[in-house]
């Protein structure tokens, strides 16, 4: 299986505040790994595109995106929330960012890949409809699937968040859409404090304690994401992958290792092989332990390839 890897050097410029953990030295981390382990030559590499506002419009506000661009600094920064901030490169990071999700579901869709990894940053599923939160600007998944639909006709895309805030972005803009089916684990009660009260057919919310460790973690997606990804049938499978529920991650309080990456990756693509011919696009999100990171993203990758845990 060919498993496509989009990124762009534009990635790199985004900076949010100085010590901001959502930081450029996340994407170095997981290319060190890579390479390091041999998993790049495994790789088809690609750069990701700009998205056009228009692309943006599919899952966002229309004035929301006029406002991001228009917010665009010249010269020094800007915040868009207290988290969120903008330098000189972060509008064509964010565009890139998007593109990456958008040109993976062209790569799948055409079987020009199996399976798309995006290392891309910022990150999207806190960014809602309207509103730039949680260090996202545009809601990178969200556009894919929004592409999916209207760009390629589909009728059923799955998005599994793994992250281990809530996906609150995400929900927000396909709450009122059953052709999303949207499944989200996540540390509750924590940041966006969103989530554990849904009550949908599409939206499938597992929110678990601080100090949830494997076994726990597994045995939730067991019993909650498998049984609905496998009733929807989705035609496409879309992942955010957040890496911040590693135990060494001290921006949340669930006890995960690489293993239990490598373990959940693996499971979705037999959800992907069964109902969607394969077909994977997986959108970096949080982990901020820069090594962990980096180990985490390599144990993913290993699983979309059906290759054995290192």
């Amino acid at each position: 299986m060919t498993l496509a890897f989009i990124s762009h050097p534009d990635c790199l410029l985004h900076e949010n505040s100085p010590g901001h953990p959502e930081s450029p030295q996340r994407l170095l981390a997981i290319n060190d790994q890579l390479l390091s382990t041999g998993l790049d030559q495994a790789l088809r590499h690609y750069e990701a595109p700009l998205a056009t506002p228009e692309q943006l419009e599919l899952a966002h506000a229309p004035d929301y995106v006029q406002a991001v661009f228009a917010a665009a600094p010249e010269q020094g920064r800007r915040a868009l929330d207290p988290d969120t901030g903008m330098n000189i490169h972060s509008l064509p990071a964010a565009r890139r960012a998007a593109g990456a999700a958008i040109l993976g579901v062209d790569l799948v869709m055409r079987d020009d890949a199996g399976a798309v990894f995006c290392s891309v940053r910022p990150p999207g599923h806190h960014a809602t409809r309207s509103r730039a939160m949680g260090f996202c600007i545009f809601n990178n998944v969200a556009v894919a699937a929004a592409h999916a639909l209207a760009g390629h006709g589909l009728e059923r895309v799955a998005i599994a968040d793994f992250d281990v805030h809530h996906g609150n972005g995400t929900e927000d803009i396909f709450a009122g859409d059953p052709r999303v089916l949207l499944c989200s684990s996540f540390q509750h009660p924590y940041y966006p404090h969103t989530g554990a009260g849904t009550r949908s057919d599409h939206i499938i919310n597992v929110p678990l304690p601080a100090g949830t460790r494997s076994e726990a973690f597994r045995e939730a997606i067991r019993e909650h994401w498998l049984p609905a990804l496998d009733a929807f049938r989705p035609q496409l499978l879309l992942i955010s992958a957040g890496f911040d529920g590693h135990v060494e991650d001290d921006l949340a309080q669930f006890l995960l290792t690489e293993a239990d990456y490598h373990w959940i990756s693996r499971e979705l693509k037999a959800v992907a092989d069964t109902h969607a011919g394969g077909r994977i696009v997986s959108c970096l999100e949080g982990g901020y332990a820069l090594a962990a990171l980096g180990r985490s993203v390599a144990a993913h990758l290993r699983g979309l390839l059906g290759m054995e845990a290192a």
